[in-house]
């Protein structure tokens, strides 16, 4: 790897981990397709689906941490919201990301693009008065929350996502969880995730180190910064930027798809 590379792979973690911190998400929503199309446009090494999936995979573990301590103080961390949507998509999460190697990268982009698009879908569904419920009086359907979340780790765990840019709309939508709160405890389900795809992709030899090592340096730099930024932004705001960076992307993955 060449210097060009390196500074190229930092800046993707970098860029991704600091919006991954201050909107509740991995980062591979938006990594995933910077990784996969950025090298090449100048002129440096390509690489396939399987390893941008398993860089990302591993890159979100460690995003995730980093976002998490950023918002342990302020009540937001909701734990029985993260103790039942966690442990259910940290089961998906691990058959996903151990079944993806049977997977060829044309269906891990196609998954990867269907995701996306219901994502965008719900997360332009209108979110009316769920930041006026007071923090420690909010309430959900426990069983509803474990079973999607079964769901989404499967789908997050092909492609190495870790699946909270369809977390986050299923909180704010189906589960009415105030965003603040949606945004900390989406990044403590996400790290949850993240290890049953980190390990179905470190097993089935899909992991890029050096790559992967460069991301997680600039994960812990980026997310906790992103994190505190997401703290004084108007919660209107982070949705509206949520929805449109995730429309973006599934335009652009489904683009290449067909």
């Amino acid at each position: 790897m060449d210097i060009g590379f390196i500074i190229t792979i930092f800046l993707i973690g970098f860029i991704g981990s600091y919006i991954s911190g201050m909107l509740g998400i991995g980062g591979s929503i938006i990594k995933y397709p910077m990784l996969l199309y950025i090298p090449p446009i100048f002129g440096l090494a390509a690489f396939s689906a399987h390893e941008v999936s398993g860089i990302s995979a591993v890159q979100v573990f460690f995003a995730t941490i980093g976002g998490v301590w950023a918002y342990r103080k302020g009540g937001y961390l909701n734990k029985t919201l993260i103790g039942y949507m966690g442990a259910s998509i940290l089961v998906g999460s691990f058959v996903g990301g151990f079944g993806s190697r049977l997977m060829s990268e044309g269906g891990i982009n196609l998954v990867y693009g269907i995701l996306a698009l219901i994502a965008a879908v719900m997360m332009f569904v209108p979110k009316k008065g769920i930041d006026d419920i007071p923090l420690d009086q909010v309430k959900f359907n426990k069983w509803l929350a474990a079973s999607l979340a079964l769901i989404v780790g499967i789908g997050s765990g092909i492609v190495g996502a870790a699946g909270a840019f369809l977390l986050v709309p299923i909180m704010l939508v189906v589960l009415k969880i105030p965003t603040r709160m949606t945004i900390a405890s989406s990044l403590a389900i996400t790290f949850l995730s993240s290890i049953g795809a980190t390990v179905g992709k470190i097993t089935t030899g899909q992991v890029e180190i050096l790559p992967s090592v460069i991301m997680i340096i600039a994960s812990l730099i980026a997310s906790p910064l992103g994190a505190m930024a997401g703290k004084k932004v108007n919660t209107k705001i982070l949705q509206v930027v949520l929805a449109f960076l995730i429309l973006a992307t599934a335009i652009k993955i489904w683009m290449d798809i067909l």
